[in-house]
């Protein structure tokens, strides 16, 4: 007598949210997250290591901010241009070519200056290209009304890769030098790139024939400058990013190391930090906000406290608390704000609308670190934290001026972003044979 055939495993299947290009998405993310966080410090061990001082290292890291500056609109014209997984991988290459020759020159012992600065302008140059695209591309991979709660998922998964590889970084550093870690990044950046290519963008209308990369430009800023939600928001973290980082990368260390007790400290106020954002994104897979901007520019006040922490000084359990805060707050106007563009930018508009929104982001983050010297020495340290803190609530305060943003409501069923042929989430699994992505 034959015994009854054992029945067929199953697989557990992922969330209905969770199709394919948004599982190549995030675990790309995660493999660049890991490596790109512990090069960052990396290069500036490398730059102390071959003889530079502080002026070189910043000079290294305005490279890599410039280019990201001048390039980021191009880069959303060419991500609604060409299919954007294209630039995606493009850009990864780029970045793995140039990481891997800093890395084999810092090996080597033989990186100048010069050189450690040409590498990481085409890192940023990279970066330029790359983040229009991949917003695009992630908004577009997913629909629906889960579609905040995969946009936290995606958050929480790049926030702790980003935590563990600084972290990683950091030890790998200590242990085998910068340019390993060097290595590393490049090594991610081939993985990452692997796995972007083979995302799928048949759900994507193909886009037709129009003017050049001018008009298409244009184009954006017509879509960018009709909503004033939009805009608005745009303009107000031009100035909460710039002060910000200005008084978290410049005024930060300098409190820590004069009233704090150093590095160790600091650091601990920014793991709280990090910390933060994995929680607030956990609590925006639960809470939607019916009025997604007005929960979300809400939470840009409290952005202004670690500022003003750092202004009295707290002490670090107090500094640390508020950093745990204010990472929560961004995060849930982080979500709020990419569901709100999900729901309302047409697909092809949206990595050109993600430029504009990623420009205003750093336009005036180098000038703001480079004025925080000069306004230290005219108002004094603790009057110019109490300034940065000041102007994110008077600029968070202004936008809710705008009618747009106190009411713009959540919207379920399809959205603007789902462009013809896009299929929901939960039909993903069902097309898969036909190449289709919800």
């Amino acid at each position: 007598m034959t015994s009854p055939a054992a029945p067929p495993r199953r697989h557990p299947r992922r969330p209905e949210w969770a199709g394919r290009n948004y599982t190549l998405l995030t675990a790309a993310a995660i493999v660049t997250n890991l490596g790109s966080h512990g090069a960052l410090i990396a290069a500036a061990f490398a730059v102390l290591e071959s003889g530079g001082d502080a002026g070189d290292v910043g000079l290294v890291a305005a490279a890599r901010t410039l280019p990201l500056v001048l390039f980021l609109l191009i880069g959303g014209a060419v991500a609604d241009r060409v299919p954007r997984h294209r630039v995606m991988v493009a850009a990864n290459a780029l970045n793995c070519v140039s990481q891997g020759v800093f890395a084999v020159l810092v090996l080597a012992g033989d990186a100048q200056l010069w050189q450690m600065m040409l590498l990481t302008a085409l890192c940023g140059t990279g970066q330029a290209f790359f983040n229009p695209a991949a917003e695009g591309m992630l908004m577009s991979s997913v629909s629906g009304e889960q579609a905040s709660r995969a946009f936290a998922v995606f958050r929480m998964a790049m926030h702790g890769a980003s935590i563990g590889g600084a972290a990683l970084g950091g030890a790998l550093i200590a242990a085998m030098g910068p340019g390993w870690v060097l290595a590393v990044d490049a090594v991610a950046f081939a993985v990452a790139g692997g796995l972007r290519a083979f995302l799928h963008v048949g759900h994507i209308a193909p886009r037709a024939p129009g003017g050049g990369l001018l008009a298409d430009l244009r184009d954006g800023w017509k879509e960018v400058i009709s909503r004033p939600w939009l805009w608005g928001i745009v303009a107000q973290f031009t100035v909460v990013v710039a002060v910000v980082g200005a008084a978290e990368s410049v005024f930060g260390p300098l409190v820590a190391e004069d009233e704090l007790g150093g590095a160790g400290p600091w650091g601990m106020a920014l793991a709280a930090f990090g910390v933060g954002t994995l929680l607030g994104a956990l609590l925006m897979m639960r809470w939607k906000p019916r009025r997604l901007l007005l929960a979300g520019t809400l939470c840009v006040f409290p952005l202004a406290l670690p500022s003003a922490a750092l202004a009295v000084p707290l002490p670090v359990p107090g500094l640390a608390a508020v950093m745990l805060v204010s990472g929560v707050a961004i995060e849930v106007f982080g979500v709020a704000w990419m569901t709100a563009l999900h729901q309302e930018i047409p697909e092809e508009m949206l990595s050109r609308v993600c430029a504009y929104d990623w420009f205003g982001s750093v336009a005036m983050l180098p000038l703001a670190t480079a004025l925080a010297g000069p306004a230290e020495s005219v108002f004094g340290r603790s009057a110019s934290l109490w300034g940065c803190s000041a102007l994110v609530v008077l600029v968070t305060a202004a936008v809710l001026f705008v009618p747009d943003v106190r009411h713009l409501t959540r919207r379920s069923g399809k959205v603007a972003a789902a462009g013809p042929g896009t299929l929901p989430v939960a039909s993903a699994d069902a097309e898969g044979a036909a190449g289709r992505l919800g």
